[in-house]
């Protein structure tokens, strides 16, 4: 089995609530960001399902990529953890029925979950239990996979245990010995906040492409212009990518710096647009296009994946861009 892309990442079941933004308020939440929550934390706010219909689906940063990616036929193996739960058993049947090669190692513990709430301008909040993903470590990686693939991907969500830190770093060692590219999103701005100075780092010593939002990148390199931030991050790795929103992106590579316009109408949800994006860039690039072309499809279905609730593509959607992607009706 030789996958293209090798992916780490936290497995949660997503559970989707819309809330008006003073329901937001009075939870105490900051809009826009990821909170990691314990189990009494969850617990309270599972009161929605009192008054609000939730919808579920499977998901976590790196296994949304991940199965944007195994739509659009690229073969992909997702290492992660989930317990010895129905939930945990779902997100592997999931996993089968998209073809992912499944690295999930089971353990004690709950299967985690990411309690998702939707506010009226489309922006989303994640409370994220991490559960079982904590016990990830060096011990459930696979040698022989990480060496196969052409790529590695992970995000700084990563970052929030010792002992997923540490499975990533052997990881990265793995790679670089055998020519596997390490594509990076920084993926949050507390996590950016909270391990700025080992980000850069990582990104100067190891990483072939490195993903931020505008956000992000403010907070790594202390400026509020998007480009201006994409022209430091291309400084530190090969390629250099900002995600600006409704402003578009930045691509940085090689001393060019190149902005890519929106694609698609006003947003419904932006649950899932950054690894949306992700998806598409490194689909650009398994289908060997440019770095501006893979922008550019990066582009394309992060407009598409908006314009739906949930952070992926059905396989009947997923079927209908494809055949664009096929005739190239797409970049119309």
């Amino acid at each position: 089995m030789n996958p293209r892309v090798y992916g780490i990442g936290n497995t949660l079941i997503d559970i989707f609530f819309n809330v008006s933004e003073h329901r937001l308020s009075r939870l105490g939440l900051h809009k826009g960001t990821m909170h990691l929550i314990d189990l009494e934390r969850r617990s309270e706010l599972l009161e929605l399902e009192k008054t609000e219909e939730p919808h579920y689906s499977c998901g976590g940063s790196a296994p949304n990529t991940l199965i944007t990616l195994s739509l659009f036929g690229v073969m992909t193996a997702l290492a992660g953890k989930i317990g010895r739960d129905s939930f945990g058993r779902i997100y592997d049947e999931k996993l089968s029925e998209l073809e992912i090669y499944s690295e999930l190692k089971t353990c004690g513990s709950s299967t985690g979950s990411s309690i998702i709430l939707i506010t009226p301008d489309s922006e989303r909040t994640m409370n994220t239990y991490l559960g079982a993903n904590r016990e990830f470590g060096v011990e459930d990686i696979n040698p022989e996979l990480i060496a196969a693939s052409d790529y590695f991907y992970f995000t700084g969500y990563m970052w929030d245990t010792d002992n997923q830190k540490n499975a990533i770093l052997r990881t990265i060692e793995i790679a670089e010995k055998n020519g596997t590219k390490i594509i990076f999103d920084v993926a949050d701005p507390f996590a950016v906040s909270r391990n700025r100075e080992d980000f850069l780092t990582l990104i100067k010593n190891h990483v072939y492409m490195t993903f931020a939002n505008g956000e992000e990148s403010r907070i790594l390199f202390d400026n509020y212009d998007a480009g201006e931030c994409a022209k430091s991050l291309g400084k530190l790795c090969p390629v250099a990518v900002v995600k600006n929103g409704k402003h578009g992106s930045y691509i940085f590579s090689e001393g060019q710096l190149s902005e890519i316009p929106v694609k698609g109408k006003a947003p419904v949800d932006t649950t899932g647009a950054g690894d949306t994006y992700a998806a598409g860039f490194i689909l650009g690039l398994c289908k060997g296009f440019s770095l501006h072309e893979s922008a550019h499809l990066a582009s394309f279905l992060a407009g598409e994946i908006v314009q739906q609730h949930g952070a992926q593509f059905s396989a009947k959607k997923a079927a209908i861009l494809a055949e664009l992607l096929t005739t190239g009706k797409w970049k119309e």
